[in-house]
């Protein structure tokens, strides 16, 4: 297996950072992709794994765009992505909710941007996934808390594309620990097996196989509620800006553990704090980020105390 590092030349000299498996490149994902430097990487990447900016209807400062300038920005992506994906690998990609200006009406912008970009690689759409976060507060407040008229929005849709009906994928390294009502059915080794109303017969050994763990649903529940950690820590001592949106790091623990192995290379091209290459990095993954706001690739250092800084 070819465990070297990716290299610390990639995108024109703009690597803010290194670690023993990865770089953290400061640029825009439009330019760094395009770069002799990671075009070496095309048909090598195992998983793209990402949460672009939202399709907001109010400017943040992490970048995001509005209407059709974000479906056609995102989907422009996908020739690339397909390009830099080995014929087996992955993406995955988070996308929230947009609501109507002025109206308690959801926007139709974040389903018709999936499209665009499916027939933009064109890939496959894997599997649809369900990121919920009961702690989420209340929004959009205007219809949730004020007028009353909706309930709160408290998920995001993840979606698993790729350029095969079949890619590299094995749900046995996800396995959630068994219930307490399934691990006493297996010691009691007896089911009520049988037809079901629904006509689905099921076998009274299928129930009673140890698997060692059960196989996930497609709705992950990740609270999100961290209110500290090394890097809230880093950017309050070093005086610098959280990044507003901040990646649940069990989001992509899950994805990168579900469609990936050790060895294999993750990219991130819209890094934020660089959830994706701390996780990556913890698993043994090779990764590369990138990330064009400076303020927030310094503030991702938080994550990896050994990593060595790039002179410019």
């Amino acid at each position: 297996m070819n465990r070297k590092r990716p290299r610390a030349d990639l995108a024109f000299n703009r690597v803010a950072y290194q670690t023993k498996q990865g770089v953290m490149i400061q640029a825009r994902a439009e330019e760094a992709l395009q770069s002799r430097p990671l075009q070496d990487y095309y048909g090598k990447v195992h998983l793209i794994f990402t949460s672009p900016p939202f399709p907001l209807n109010r400017k943040k400062r992490y970048g995001n765009l509005e209407s059709a300038e974000y479906r056609h920005w995102l989907a422009g992506f996908a020739p690339t992505f397909r390009r830099l994906l080995r014929r087996d690998g992955s993406i995955v990609v988070e996308m929230g909710n947009a609501w109507e200006p002025g109206l308690p009406v959801m926007s139709t912008l974040a389903l018709e941007t999936l499209l665009d970009f499916l027939k933009s690689g064109p890939f496959h759409l894997c599997q649809q996934f369900v990121s919920y976060n009961k702690a989420r507060l209340p929004s959009p407040i205007q219809w949730v808390n004020v007028e009353r008229i909706r309930v709160k929005d408290a998920h995001t849709h993840v979606w698993w594309m790729s350029p095969s009906a079949r890619p590299k994928a094995n749900n046995r390294r996800v396995l959630l620990e068994y219930s307490d009502s399934m691990l006493k059915l297996l010691a009691s080794k007896k089911y009520n097996a049988g037809k079901r109303p629904s006509e689905y017969d099921i076998g009274e050994k299928s129930f009673l196989r140890d698997n060692r763990g059960a196989i996930p649903s497609s709705v992950l529940p990740i609270a999100n509620t961290r209110a500290s950690d090394p890097y809230l820590r880093y950017c309050r001592l070093h005086h610098l800006s959280i990044h507003p949106s901040r990646m649940p790091r069990e989001l992509a623990e899950f994805f990168i553990k579900f469609l990936t192995i050790p060895g294999d290379l993750v990219l991130d091209p819209f890094a934020g704090s660089n959830v994706t290459g701390a996780v990556a990095e913890g698993l043994d993954r090779k990764w590369v980020s990138i990330e064009p706001e400076k303020e927030y690739v310094i503030g991702s250092l938080g994550r990896f105390p050994g990593a060595k800084k790039v002179a410019h």
